[in-house]
């Protein structure tokens, strides 16, 4: 029996604001106009994909000059002092406690799944806390800056993490090995289980993973930033969908509500854990 609950988080507007956004703002880009007049052309007149259209007009951005080259070390220092949402920097450590004294031999992993740029996320303050971190990634130049994507984190793709964490298939051993993932493996050995995960994300790249997991009977929570107000409306098409099993304003200190049910869902989740290993072999 597995003893592993998986918790997944989206990162911009989940845990933090938007961070790409939040980037070419800090560099003296005008963001209404990059994403309206730069990337909303791509998708609704040559049918590009929003993530890798957002990485193309990026790295023409760097590459025109105006603002600098895009470089590693900018994405990196930017990841450092983004500003997280209310309660997120002791997040972790309070869900680790609260499902430790219900269920001590139950572990609680965290993991981050993003469409994001994973330079950025992996110099937060928080990286340290995943398992695991997939986001979207460049290539640099011998400049330094962004020449091209390395990987593209986009709806679906997301789901294949999820298969990466269900079947193990994490850690440096699986590194470089991309097809590890379509690996057959038998039921009761599938290290975390679809009914023992919970994801929470905020945008519509994350609905594939809010479907899978809740048809396999784990949590799926939709939040909304409550300091863009305007995105709550998205969000409630989640509930009225019935995508998501809850929605929050994504504040994780210990008297927000969201903080309070992703409690109460890993440590159920903590004692079910229990309970099918006592009947197991009944």
């Amino acid at each position: 029996m597995s003893d592993v609950i998986a918790l997944i988080f989206d990162f911009d507007d989940t845990l933090a604001s938007d961070s790409t956004s939040g980037f070419l703002d800090s560099i003296g880009v005008d963001t209404a106009s990059f994403w309206k007049d730069q990337v909303d052309p791509l998708l609704s007149q040559q049918d590009w994909d929003p993530v890798p259209a957002y990485l193309y007009k990026m790295i023409q951005l760097s590459q025109e000059g105006r603002h600098g080259l895009i470089t590693q070390q900018r994405l990196n220092e930017w990841g450092a002092r983004l500003e997280l949402h209310d309660g997120v920097p002791t997040l972790f450590q309070r869900l680790r406690a609260a499902v430790r004294a219900e269920q001590p031999q139950v572990q609680l992993e965290f993991y981050l799944i993003s469409s994001g740029i994973g330079d950025v996320v992996r110099s937060t303050p928080i990286a340290h806390e995943f398992t695991e971190i997939w986001a979207s990634e460049f290539v640099y130049g011998a400049d330094g800056g962004i020449t091209f994507p390395r990987r593209v984190v986009s709806f679906t793709d997301k789901t294949r993490y999820l298969f990466h964490i269900q079947k193990g298939i994490i850690g440096r051993d699986f590194r470089n090995k991309p097809f590890e993932v379509n690996r057959k493996v038998p039921e009761d050995r599938l290290r975390v289980p679809f009914d023992q995960m919970v994801f929470v994300g905020d945008g519509y790249t994350d609905i594939p993973c809010f479907s899978l997991i809740r048809r396999a009977g784990g949590f799926a929570f939709g939040v909304w930033d409550p300091k863009h107000r305007d995105k709550r409306s998205r969000a409630w098409g989640f509930i009225e969908e019935g995508r998501v099993s809850n929605l929050n304003q994504a504040r994780y200190d210990e008297q927000a509500e969201l903080y309070q049910w992703l409690e109460e869902a890993v440590t159920s989740l903590a004692g079910r854990i229990a309970l099918k290993s006592r009947v197991y072999r009944g």
